[in-house]
């Protein structure tokens, strides 16, 4: 059974604001507010609505409520305050890496006077194997808890592929929700205007937390996350022009740009640069039972060339705490030789002097081993993966 945990990396996240602003498109209707840039500009939006405000900072992680992302402040100066101790500064979230991730806007909105949250959210099931409805009487920030303690509050119903969600299995959520009369309208054209709004943006998941009853039994959303499909670029263009790069990790960021799909792990020793993403999670299994831990998910995908290569290579090595590299491939339309070519390259041009484990099948393999060998590098060939765990424990025990 695998030990290695994996989310899926292949979307693209919006912040609050930018959520908020697609949504109003699909007649999705938010309180009032502003994004600010710096103390002065949060002063005056704080000010145009009366003082009284929620001050949220602006990051691509969830729970940062609890990290003291989001403030409601009672006057101007209030929010001028937050504003000076939040921007340019990181927040770490149980969602970010230790080092978290940089404060450079805030989104201030009008305050609403709430009687009961909820949570909602339409995501993909691969359970269902499409978009699913999820929603409970138990919102608000800790929504997490809610679904480990008590998973009978958490209501899912799968859409129907060709008219979305039924009528009937609708009225049957407004019952079970107790939902007030003036409230039920509204609320099955929320959950229509949503789902139209998730097929046409190729979302991932669009998540209202929380969803309010305020005091006059009005259903209004106060927060909203949307994450976008990656592979949908080629027809959501205005939507990826709203990436924030800055909220990303770096690394991450630069192995996109390349078509590479990687992922940092924390505390992991083993670089490991594999094609295929099946591939790669049993290497990175057989990483576990080596006694190391792997350093990352790298899939170069089926066609990688030897400039692909190059880059993944420099990729791995960038992480400061790889000390062994593990290259399992299997070159089908890809040629093993050009990808030894470009293991070689890259190492020179950084000065790796690591041990690299290599299990390599496919075409030209034998000449791509032959290259690999011939070079300066610290080369261990290993016969195949289950070889390759062995030989990275004798290597492991020797440092």
């Amino acid at each position: 059974m695998s030990v290695i945990k994996i989310v899926r990396i292949s979307l693209m996240n919006l912040h609050e604001y930018q959520s908020r602003n697609l949504l109003k498109d699909y007649s999705i209707a938010f309180p009032m507010g502003d994004i600010g840039q710096s103390p002065e500009e949060i002063y005056n939006i704080a000010k145009k609505y009366d003082g009284r405000v929620v001050v949220k900072a602006q990051i691509h992680s969830g729970g940062r409520g609890k990290a003291g992302g989001v403030k409601l402040c009672n006057s101007p100066e209030e929010a001028k305050e937050f504003a000076k101790n939040i921007l340019g500064k990181n927040i770490i979230t149980n969602q970010t890496d230790s080092d978290g991730v940089i404060v450079e806007k805030l989104l201030v909105t009008e305050l609403t006077d709430i009687d009961r949250e909820f949570y909602l959210s339409i995501t993909i099931d691969p359970d269902f194997e499409g978009p699913v409805l999820i929603i409970s009487p138990e919102g608000g920030m800790d929504i997490e808890k809610v679904a480990e303690d008590t998973p009978e509050k958490i209501i899912r119903l799968p859409f129907d592929p060709v008219i979305g969600a039924k009528p009937y299995e609708l009225r049957k959520i407004i019952r079970t929700l107790d939902l007030p009369k003036e409230a039920n309208n509204e609320f099955i054209k929320m959950i229509n205007n949503l789902y139209v709004a998730f097929l046409e943006t190729d979302s991932t998941l669009i998540e209202i937390n929380p969803l309010v009853i305020d005091k006059k039994n009005n259903l209004i959303p106060l927060d909203c996350k949307i994450n976008i499909d990656d592979d949908s670029f080629f027809r959501q263009k205005s939507i990826f022009e709203l990436r924030d790069k800055n909220q990303e990790n770096p690394i991450e960021t630069r192995a996109k740009d390349f078509d590479l799909a990687y992922v940092k792990l924390d505390q992991g020793n083993v670089g490991c640069l594999v094609n295929g993403a099946g591939l790669a999670m049993a290497t990175m299994d057989v990483t576990t039972k080596s006694g190391c831990f792997p350093a990352n998910f790298l899939d170069v995908g089926g066609s990688t060339d030897k400039e692909k290569i190059k880059e993944a290579f420099r990729i791995l090595v960038s992480d400061k705490n790889v000390e062994f590299l593990l290259i399992n491939l299997f070159a089908g339309i890809a040629r093993a030789d050009l990808i030894a070519e470009g293991v070689v390259e890259a190492a020179k041009e950084t000065s790796f002097d690591l041990p690299i484990i290599v299990s390599m099948r496919g075409t030209n393999s034998e000449r791509g081993f032959s290259i690999l060998k011939n070079s300066d590098l610290d080369i261990h060939i290993a016969e195949n993966l289950g070889n390759a765990a062995e030989v990275l424990s004798v290597l492991n025990k020797r440092k």
